[in-house]
């Protein structure tokens, strides 16, 4: 299969390495891809947002499946793009169609899944400008820390959380204002959770699924969780507390209500499911839902896949999953990120990068980078995600540690307390 990924990241990075292990694969393109992905496929100048650019490029290139990495381009609506022309209808998207991709696209819609399909999650109510008053009493009913989200993306930079009152009823007007642009004219205000988060994945073929390796992410770039939220410090998988009781809990009260709620509302869904969970006293709620793979969650939930990756998503595309084979590796995996200085505020870029040739049996996923001049360079705020395995998680991190010690550029940052609430 020459197969297509969509996307310039880590996580695309990971897909890539994953997917050219397959023998199924026989050309892999990624658009517009990084200097880690251009080792191991064709890097192609197209943004995974031009849509008749992409195309363009599935036709020339002769492209069998495609494969999202980013939400804007499944929020936007590449599946439809896709199944409504007559020219690109029998290659397979994988990822969900327009209404599906609303889970994440509208935090209000997937409000309303879940209480719809009875799936825990926290108390909360959708405010625009015309029902601030109701907002605002809903506010005085609650007590702090007070949780506001914009409905729409906002770049991992819309979910806002108060300890005073009178300072959330100030955000909540700034936000309706334009804070996030059209992304905030919606805001749902929510009931804060207190417990220990995680994100489980699961891929699914429209009627069955299969549930990928738990992991937690770190997200403040502050160590002990402090500073200011990023796309992703690190993470770790698996997730101890996560254990087989508590999946269970997961699976029959959000996995199987999620997957045949989309089918009862004849939502077609073919591709990852991301579910940003909280343990509250070892009982599951859904923060929310996103649908695509995390960033940095791929780049240490893919290496512990055994399974060939293409013949799962053959099993996505055409709808039989079930007869599909899910192989996890039982060491654990602990990715680290190395970011720009000032990340995630103003930061530099194209600083050269050193050491990249120094891994032993550490696995680094390029972020941010460029090659150019037979060098690589920093591109972006979150560079590179290092990966390891081990025996444990402390033996897992520490390798990584050592890398991320081992690979240099001018102001290089990452977190060395990741997993320290585990």
């Amino acid at each position: 299969m020459n197969i297509l990924i969509l996307g310039s990241g880590g996580r695309e990075h990971a897909l890539a390495w994953k997917i050219r292990q397959s023998e199924k694969t026989n050309k892999l393109f990624i658009a517009p891809g990084n200097a880690g992905t251009e080792m191991i496929g064709e890097n192609v100048s197209v943004l995974a947002t031009d849509f008749s650019a992409i195309k363009h490029l599935v036709l020339e290139k002769d492209i069998n499946m495609v494969v999202v990495g980013p939400e804007v381009s499944l929020v936007n609506g590449i599946y439809d793009f896709f199944i409504n022309d007559s020219e690109l209808k029998n290659i397979p998207v994988i990822g969900p169609s327009k209404e599906g991709a609303k889970l994440e696209g509208s935090k209000k819609f997937g409000k309303e899944f879940m209480l719809r399909n009875n799936i825990p999650t926290a108390k909360y109510k959708s405010v625009t400008k015309e029902t601030l008053k109701g907002g605002i009493q809903f506010l005085e009913s609650m007590s702090p820390p007070f949780v506001l989200k914009a409905d729409g993306l906002a770049a991992g930079k819309g979910v806002i959380i108060l300890n005073d009152r009178l300072d959330a009823i100030n955000v909540l007007n700034t936000m309706l204002a334009g804070m996030f642009g059209k992304s905030s004219q919606t805001v749902v205000i929510e009931e804060f959770l207190s417990g220990i988060e995680c994100s489980v994945f699961v891929m699914s073929d429209g009627k069955d699924y299969k549930i990928l390796p738990v992991a937690k992410d770190y997200k403040r770039i502050g160590e002990g969780d402090t500073g200011l939220n990023t796309g992703g410090m690190g993470a770790i998988s698996p997730v101890p507390f996560a254990d087989n009781v508590f999946m269970d809990k997961v699976r029959e009260r959000i996995i199987e209500p999620t997957i045949s709620g989309l089918a009862k509302e004849n939502i077609v869904y073919k591709g990852f499911i991301f579910i940003g969970l909280i343990s509250v006293g070892n009982e599951p709620f859904v923060i929310e839902y996103n649908v695509r793979l995390g960033d940095p969650e791929t780049e240490v939930i893919i290496p512990r896949i055994k399974s060939d990756f293409v013949e799962l998503l053959k099993g996505v595309a055409n709808g039989n999953l079930q007869d599909k084979t899910l192989e996890i590796d039982e060491r654990y995996a602990a990715t680290v990120m190395l970011v720009s200085g000032g990340y995630p505020d103003v930061y530099e870029k194209d600083k050269i990068i050193d050491g990249l040739n120094s891994m032993n049996d550490s696995l680094v996923f390029h972020a941010g980078t460029v090659a150019k001049k037979g060098s690589v360079y920093t591109a972006g705020g979150r560079v590179l995600a290092i990966t390891s395995y081990g025996k444990t998680k402390h033996d897992a991190l520490e390798k990584s540690f050592k890398v991320a010690e081992e690979v240099t550029f001018d102001k290089k940052y990452y977190r060395k307390d990741i997993g320290f609430d585990l």
